[in-house]
């Protein structure tokens, strides 16, 4: 494990220019989207929405001015006439409402919009799109915008063989990154015939959507309610291609907004104009107007003063005749760059919930502290206090889900347990504290901090298996063979008393020195009742059980594409980074690893089996048939032996057919990625949703039935299954289990995404901080002008860019393989030019160095060692 230092990396002083806004302003609930960011579907035509606009334009309430675009001003109090925002100039008087109102006119932004041209077009009527559905003349799907070219998006094929393409900005309508979506065909004279100009690192960028860049996060694969085969049946009259041209599609309504509406962003000033523009940061998100009433006081008369302040802006409306949206500014973060409000930034686009919980909520906790279990729960219960048992997980844990036993019987074979945190014992179904976490659905993990799904009473505290504690758990507890064959199984609600806290490094140790002795200084505190020796030896045990089972499962056909994960180490006051390093999966990991594996899908068995209309299980369809035969295509002419017709066979060629030099582990991290884009999402699903169980199936695990059960301190699911399991489920219908699911599919989606961007941001500060970086590099995608590199050192992928101290760049595509000549300049003119090829898996040395915006990085090809 390599650890980067700086010597002594530099503060970032806090020095905002001015004070951040404590309240959001608060936005009438009749504009798009909630406060709560809840999901909306779409239950008004075009005509309704326009119809709504009109009648808000004629509403002048007494707290709000509106302006004649619909636009909203903020809150004003009617008594003082004062804005709660501080850093809002809001009007005083009826009378000055008026006359910016009139003002508005007066510029002629009314009368202007009457004469503009329609952009969008008018979103379908319900009805109509209901019947398009149902004649297969429409598709249902989720938008995905690519990332680096923000007017290209796609929406999954039904038959899930290929992403289906939306070209430009007025082929999405007003719809956002995530959102679902039905779309139409575009008659034939606009298809566009394929272009080859644009390469990646194995097939056309365009036809895979995202085959080399980061794949658009709010990407989920759905169990669709009330649908079944028949469904894609009727698509056969749509084709993805016809005769070598694209076919091109348009969304015809937003069905469903998943998007949250808000961005963080910046302001600028516009002359001559009622309102400013907002530019938010995530190019995906469109422009917004907003009124100047919104803006901070002194904005109009020192717009220089905001140029590097980043707010929040909720679009609260998209006109069709306007390539802008309108909105609201609702906070002054604070200045970019600082690692607090680029935070709050990413955790309010994502709509993660990170307000403290309201007494309400902590209402619903036991309030005679310390807490202890009650008499009559003990007697109820399986009691495992005497057993060893004990937890392992990161050094820094404080929520303890999960806790493992092991012991040897006399014949030879061993009692292994699985015992996880009884949580839906203290949240009780229906709950304000249930209502709350199933609204938040999962914790989300930062690099400094965890916003958790549940108060940190339960969190840190009742819930988490402590050492030396009595807690409440829900066990699986396995009769097993040496080899990892079950040979009886039982689940039930326990007690147990967990002896010792174990990291996953305490736990390395023991397993690669089976014989050592170790100290009890060596170890954490550990209870008298259990000697070290004798966890030891538990470890051990469990350790060749899950070589075992994981053994078995890869030969079943299991496959892992594990990506890079970069780590942090933080100042402790501060909360900068003061080092990186990409994090080593190890042994201890993959212990856990297995036996949480086998208690959820033990749990997915048991509650299918109690519940089969209701169950929620996890299911991963089969990857992108179209991508996986061009994938299968490149590799072959790269003269690579990769076997994608199969999970098995793509697992063991990541494995056994890349090299054992130094590099082999770099060109498998390359190639995982590239099979990576061609993977589906993941989704919980409620049985009673799809007819063909064959679809429950998980791929990359390659079993039938999956669940989430080993997690219920953070993941909203695991509490569901928990109560599945102990049958103290409510009735609740197909349709409620389905929309459970599908919410907690978004969270899921957001989390994952708000962590990744949590750790982007920490390795810009890094950069910056304490580069520049030189770091070796492999090729991971070539461009006609760029090309895709993963930075060895740090486990980043960067694009590089040809356009410095280059004297010519030559591109060339031989089959589906891309490569590139890149002609340097020679610094003395009378040498010969050199040149550098670049190809998939070229070695390469590169340095990081930060940019002149906030929080942006770039990465530089330095010259070959032949120039120098």
């Amino acid at each position: 494990m390599e650890l980067h230092k700086a010597a002594a990396p530099k503060k970032v002083p806090s020095k905002p220019q001015h004070k951040r806004n404590e309240k959001d302003i608060k936005i009438s609930s009749n504009l798009v989207g909630s406060e709560e960011g809840d999901s909306q579907q779409l239950s008004c035509s075009c005509g309704e929405e326009q119809a709504k606009d009109k009648s808000k334009k004629k509403r002048l309430k007494g707290n709000l001015a509106k302006k004649d675009e619909g636009e909203c001003g903020p809150e004003v109090d009617v008594i003082t006439g004062k804005s709660p925002n501080k850093n809002i100039k809001a009007p005083q008087t009826q009378a000055s409402k008026e006359s910016l109102l009139q003002n508005n006119k007066d510029k002629g932004t009314k009368s202007g919009r009457g004469s503009r041209k329609q952009l969008f077009e008018e979103y379908m009527r319900t009805e109509d799109v209901s019947a398009g559905l149902e004649r297969g003349e429409l598709i249902k799907g989720v938008l995905r915008i690519n990332p680096k070219k923000y007017k290209e998006a796609f929406v999954p094929s039904p038959d899930g063989s290929a992403d289906i393409f939306l070209d430009g900005i007025a082929a999405r309508n007003r719809a956002l990154n995530g959102d679902v979506v039905v779309v139409k065909v575009l008659p034939p004279e606009q298809w566009k015939v394929l272009y080859q100009n644009e390469v990646s690192g194995d097939i056309n960028e365009r036809t895979l959507a995202n085959q080399m860049v980061p794949k658009a996060p709010d990407v989920i694969v759905e169990a669709r309610y009330n649908e079944d085969d028949e469904v894609i049946g009727k698509m056969k009259n749509v084709c993805l291609h016809d005769k070598g041209n694209e076919l091109l599609l348009q969304v015809v309504i937003i069905f469903e907004q998943k998007h949250s509406r808000a961005a963080s962003g910046f302001l600028k000033f516009l002359p001559n104009k009622n309102f400013a523009m907002f530019s938010p940061v995530d190019h995906r998100i469109p422009r917004v107007n907003v009124p100047l009433v919104d803006c901070p006081a002194d904005f109009v008369s020192r717009p220089g003063d905001y140029e590097n302040v980043l707010f929040i802006c909720r679009i609260t409306h998209w006109p069709a005749d306007n390539n802008f949206a309108e909105g609201r500014l609702a906070k002054t973060l604070g200045q970019a760059g600082e690692i607090e409000p680029e935070t709050e930034g990413i955790m309010t686009e994502y709509d993660v919930d990170f307000s403290e919980f309201s007494e309400e909520v902590l209402n619903c906790l036991p309030q005679d502290l310390p807490w202890s279990i009650p008499a009559h729960e003990l007697s109820r219960r399986r009691d495992l206090r005497k057993e060893c048992v004990f937890t392992i997980d990161p050094a820094t844990a404080r929520d303890l889900d999960d806790a493992l036993s092991c012991k040897q019987l006399s014949d030879g074979n061993f009692e292994v347990g699985v015992h996880i945190a009884d949580v839906s014992y203290f949240v009780e179904e229906g709950s304000v504290l249930d209502q709350i976490a199933g609204k938040r659905a999962t914790s989300v993990y930062l690099v400094q901090k965890v916003i958790p799904m549940l108060p940190r009473l339960l969190c840190e505290e009742l819930c988490s298996l402590n050492p030396l504690t009595d807690r409440l758990t829900f066990s699986v507890i396995w009769k097993l063979s040496p080899e990892g064959k079950i040979l009886s199984e039982w689940f039930g609600r326990t007690v147990i008393c967990s002896c010792i806290k174990m990291s996953y490094d305490h736990a390395q140790s023991m397993i690669e020195a089976p014989d050592k002795h170790f100290s009890a200084e060596e170890l954490p505190p550990c209870s008298t009742n259990h000697r070290i020796h004798e966890i030891k030896e538990a470890i051990l045990n469990l350790h060749n059980i899950a070589k075992q089972l994981r053994a078995q499962r890869f030969e079943s056909g299991a496959l892992q594409l594990n990506q890079l994960k970069l780590s942090f180490s933080l100042d402790k006051e501060s909360s900068m980074p003061q080092g990186c390093y990409v994090y080593q999966y190890q042994d201890s990991n993959k212990l856990v690893e297995e036996f949480m594996l086998l208690a959820n899908m033990a749990a997915a068995h048991q509650i299918y089996r109690t519940y089969p209309e209701l169950a929620i299980l996890r299911r991963h369809p089969p990857p992108q048939s179209k991508m996986v035969d061009d994938l299968q295509e490149f590799c072959d002419q790269m003269g690579l032996d990769i076997d994608l017709n199969s999970s098995r066979g793509l697992h063991r060629s990541l494995n056994e057919n890349l090299g054992n030099d130094e590099y082999a582990a770099a060109r498998r991290e390359v190639l995982t990625h590239m099979c990576s884009r061609a993977m589906q999402m993941a989704s919980y699903f409620c049985t009673g949703a799809l007819k063909d169980e064959n679809s429950f199936h998980h791929y990359a695990l390659n079993v039938p039935l999956y669940t989430h059960f080993t997690s219920p301190i953070r993941r909203y699911v695991d509490v569901i299954v928990h109560r599945l399991l102990a049958a103290s489920l409510s009735d609740l219908s197909l349709e409620e289990v389905h929309k459970l699911a599908s919410h907690c599919n978004d969270r899921k989606t957001a989390s994952k995404r708000v962590q990744e961007l949590s750790s982007e941001l920490f390795f810009a500060v890094f950069v910056k901080e304490c580069g520049p970086l030189d770091s070796e590099a492999m090729v991971m995608g070539v461009l006609d002008q760029s090309f895709d590199v993963l930075v060895l050192r740090y486990g980043v992928q960067k694009r590089i860019y040809c356009n410095v101290c280059l004297k010519a760049v030559h591109f060339r595509k031989v089959g589906k393989r891309p490569e590139m000549t890149l002609v340097w300049e020679q610094a003395d003119p009378s040498k010969e030019s050199t040149q550098q090829e670049i190809s998939i898996f070229t070695l390469l040395n590169v340095q990081l160095k930060a940019d002149g915006a906030p929080m942006k990085y770039s990465a530089v090809l330095k010259r070959p060692s032949a120039l120098i």
